[in-house]
């Protein structure tokens, strides 16, 4: 079965950095494009950043020059590394795919930015 599995989140200070990674199994992980996306408290889900089996990339305004997506196909892993990492980035961060029609989510990691 598809799972997606995130880690890396935890409590920096404002200005730091954090790598995310996100370990999928169950699908053919080069074929397919997967996504980031957060979700603070009292807000709805949004894309953080994607990219696709060929490696482009699009990320939201709020993290472009400071979010890097990336992926290794050999691990089967997408990496997300967040620097300059402010305030308003504290949410839960959620990866996702879509395998045959079906969108799927990872249980999510929390990352808080607060000094």
């Amino acid at each position: 079965q598809v799972q997606l599995v995130e880690s890396g989140g935890g409590l920096v200070q404002p200005g730091g950095s954090l790598r995310l990674s996100c370990a999928a199994s169950g699908f053919i992980f080069s074929s397919a494009a997967i996504s980031w996306y957060r979700q603070a408290p009292g807000k709805q889900r949004e894309l953080v950043a994607a990219i696709t089996s060929g490696g482009s990339t699009n990320y939201a305004d709020s993290v472009n020059a400071r979010f890097t997506i990336s992926r290794d196909n050999a691990k089967n892993t997408v990496y997300l590394q967040m620097n300059s990492l402010k305030s308003e980035d504290t949410a839960v961060y959620y990866c996702n795919t879509r395998f045959v029609g079906i969108s799927y989510w990872g249980q999510g990691t929390q990352v808080a930015v607060s000094s």
